[in-house]
């Protein structure tokens, strides 16, 4: 499995095929020789660690960048594709996981933006496009939602359908898929794979991009595998191993990191009692113990992200009361919350985490400069002491301090969000999907510093939608469901079977 495998690569002739393209950035070679084969009628995994080079080559085949060297070959004609128009024209459209829409605007207009429908006078045909758009639904499946609704009325998953059906009105031959079920619930996803397969069935070619083994191995006919920006290997699915997978990965076998703490403190940091929301969640009560990890699980709309948000005082709970180391805890506001001592790691670290313009230095020390200024200027030689220390612990990979957040991975970014947390010196620190698309590497590496903050002292909520992070990592695990808790669990004496019964509301 460590070189080009015949049955991947064999076998009917390929759509689409990317032959030892190169790729340079100033001082950096960002692919170095990739190939890939992708068939009519095939799903191909596209699998590798954060910094691999997989979203530079989604880029270079959807025409945002031009490879430096090697050629990308369609029906075994050389193509090039200076834009992202002409890769369009070609029929190689790509679905991101984080959409980009016009949320005022319906489904039709959504599907139909920049080649609208027109007819007599150059007029736009607004019934040719919601005819073809009612087609494109029907052909999908589709049926909870009309060409005319407002795509802001749309859940993140009938979003993601909404693209589908975008890159279809483009008749599109490959179709990218990166990352598309980072944000859905188990049901969403499962209701995403039967429009992939049918798709599929139909002869469109899906290239598809995941850090979820089990998404992989359940949608996937091959794979192939980049590593540091070059072609490791390929093969089919079938006869492949995940841990021979990670392997071939991370260049190195990746342990997880499991809850080993025997007991506890029985000193409680965090109570809550009662807390109630207008709208969002009701009758919450728990505490959280110095050193531990209480893991909060439930399926999309189950209001977890939502609790998080009014501890932290991001919106305001409308009854209950809240205890933070023997004192009275009513946030205003984040400010209020950090000065105290309790810090958030939102779901959306590129939105709410971190300013992605600014420096890797400036975001590790903003939450944190009245501590490490002088007088009314800033201590530069502090600062930049204070944010190597928290590059340095989290172990960021990057040129140096002075790099864009933007121009990091996934992984890189988490980090460096957490690090700036870590640098208020908080007592409780709330991780809401902490490994949210991020490479198995990265995910074992944050693993095994989240057990060393609660091995140091520190108190962690942890909100996760994957079973396996929260029942390796806590202690006990809080399961809500439709706004409410349905159950408190010891993790050591639960499974992943229980979880769900009550997160679906089967028990």
């Amino acid at each position: 499995m460590n070189s080009v495998n015949s049955a991947a690569s064999g076998g009917s002739q390929p759509i689409l095929e990317v032959r030892n393209i190169v790729k340079d950035f100033p001082g950096v070679r960002a692919l170095d020789g990739v190939q890939l084969r992708l068939k009519s009628g095939e799903v191909c995994a596209l699998l590798g660690e954060n910094g691999a080079g997989k979203s530079t080559l989604v880029k270079i085949l959807t025409g945002v960048y031009q490879p430096t060297e090697g050629e990308i070959v369609m029906d075994g004609r050389p193509l090039s594709l200076e834009s992202a128009q002409d890769a369009w024209d070609h029929g190689i459209t790509a679905i991101h996981q984080e959409t980009i829409m016009f949320s005022e605007l319906s489904v039709a207009e959504n599907i139909f933006m920049g080649h609208h429908l027109t007819g007599k006078f150059s007029l736009v045909n607004w019934q040719g496009m919601y005819d073809e758009t009612d087609k494109l639904l029907k052909r999908l499946g589709i049926t909870d939602f009309d060409p005319q609704t407002p795509i802001k009325e749309l859940s993140v998953a009938q979003k993601h359908l909404v693209e589908v059906a975008k890159a279809l009105s483009h008749d599109a031959r490959v179709l990218i898929m990166d990352e598309p079920t980072a944000s859905l619930s188990q049901k969403e996803v499962d209701e995403l794979f039967v429009i992939v397969r049918r798709l599929r069935d139909e002869g469109t070619a899906i290239l598809f991009i995941s850090h979820r083994f089990d998404d992989i191995f359940a949608i996937s006919d091959s794979f192939v595998v980049f590593r540091d920006g070059a072609f490791v290997g390929d093969g089919l699915l079938k006869e492949a191993k995940e841990e021979d997978l990670i392997k071939m990965m991370a260049g190195r076998e990746v342990k997880t990191s499991a809850n080993t703490r025997t007991s506890v403190s029985d000193e409680v940091v965090l109570q809550v009692d009662d807390l109630c929301h207008a709208t969002e969640f009701e009758h919450i009560s728990f505490s959280l113990h110095r050193g531990e990890i209480l893991g909060f699980y439930g399926l999309v709309g189950s209001g977890r992200s939502e609790l998080m948000h009014a501890i932290f005082g991001l919106t305001a709970p409308l009854s209950g009361q809240m205890i933070f180391e023997g004192s009275v805890f009513t946030p205003k506001s984040p400010e209020d919350a950090i000065t105290q001592g309790l810090v958030y790691v939102p779901e959306d670290r590129q939105h709410c985490g971190a300013i992605l313009d600014m420096s890797i230095g400036d975001n590790i020390t903003l939450p944190s400069l009245q501590s490490i200024t002088g007088g009314l200027k800033l201590n530069w030689k502090k600062e930049s002491s204070f944010a190597r220390k928290y590059a340095s612990k989290l172990k960021v990979k990057a040129h140096s301090l002075a790099q864009k957040v933007v121009e990091l991975s996934g992984g890189n970014q988490q980090k460096v969000v957490i690090g700036k947390w870590l640098g208020t010196g908080p007592k409780v620190i709330i991780l809401d999907e902490p490994t949210k698309g991020i490479d198995v590497g990265a995910k074992a590496m944050v693993h095994q510093f989240i057990n060393e903050l609660v091995e140091s002292g520190l108190s962690v909520i942890i909100v996760s939608s994957e079973l396996p992070e929260v029942l390796g990592l806590s202690d006990r695990i809080v399961v809500m469901r439709e706004g409410l808790m349905r159950a408190t669990l010891n993790a050591k004496e639960t499974s992943q079977e229980e979880i769900v019964a009550f997160a679906t509301g089967l028990k």
